[in-house]
C-alpha cells in the first residue's frame, strides 16, 4: 500500500471495502458511522439548503468551508455556463475553482468540507460525478483529504463510499 492510501486510511479518509483488506479494494469517503462533528456539519448543510432555497428548480451550487461558518460558493451561470463564452465547463476549469475556493480555506480549516447542493433524487448524476472528479483532482494538486457530499432538500450523500442520510421532515435545533 502506497504511502498516500495509508495516511488516507489512518486518517479514517478510505474505507476499507467489502472485499475485505487483502489488497481487493479501498473505497473512499466518508465511513460509517459517522462523527458527531461531521454528522453536524452535514445536518447543518442540508438545514441551510432547506431554508435557503425555496425554488423547485434551481441550478447547482458548489460550496466549500463550514456549513453555518465560513463559506464560499460557486453558481455557474446557467445561460452562459463558462467565463467570456468559452462553452461549457470542462474538468480543467472545475478542478481550478475548487482549487480556488479550497485555497481560500485552507487556513481556517485543515480540510475543509466540499458539497453540492442541487435538486432531485440522493443518486448520482452527471453534475455530480463531473464535481466530484474535479473536487479530488483539486485536493491531490494540494494535498488535501477530501470529503464531499451532494446535498438535497432530502438529505445528504455521499458518491464514494454511499454514506447516507436522509431527513422527512428537517427542523432547526
Amino acid at each position: 500500500m502506497d504511502e498516500r492510501r495509508a495516511a488516507g486510511l489512518a486518517s479514517g479518509r478510505l474505507a476499507e471495502s467489502a472485499e475485505g483488506a487483502e489488497g481487493r479494494g479501498l473505497v473512499e469517503g466518508i465511513e460509517e458511522p459517522v462523527s458527531g462533528r461531521l454528522y453536524q456539519a452535514l445536518r447543518r448543510a442540508v438545514l441551510e439548503h432547506v431554508t435557503s432555497e425555496r425554488r423547485r428548480v434551481f441550478g447547482p451550487l458548489l460550496h466549500v468551508g463550514t456549513p453555518g461558518e465560513r463559506e464560499d460558493l460557486f453558481a455557474p451561470d446557467p445561460v452562459d455556463p463558462a467565463p467570456e463564452g468559452r462553452g461549457p465547463l470542462d474538468q480543467a476549469l472545475r478542478a481550478d475553482v475548487v482549487a480556488a475556493l479550497l485555497r481560500r480555506h485552507r487556513s481556517a480549516s485543515p480540510a475543509p468540507l466540499v458539497w453540492l447542493t442541487r435538486p432531485g433524487e440522493l443518486c448520482l448524476q452527471d453534475v455530480d460525478a463531473a464535481w466530484l472528479a474535479a473536487a479530488r483532482t483539486a485536493a491531490a494538486e494540494a494535498d488535501l483529504p477530501l470529503t464531499m457530499v451532494v446535498v438535497t432538500r432530502q438529505g445528504w450523500w455521499d458518491p464514494r463510499s454511499g454514506a447516507t442520510r436522509t431527513w422527512r421532515r428537517l427542523r432547526a435545533r
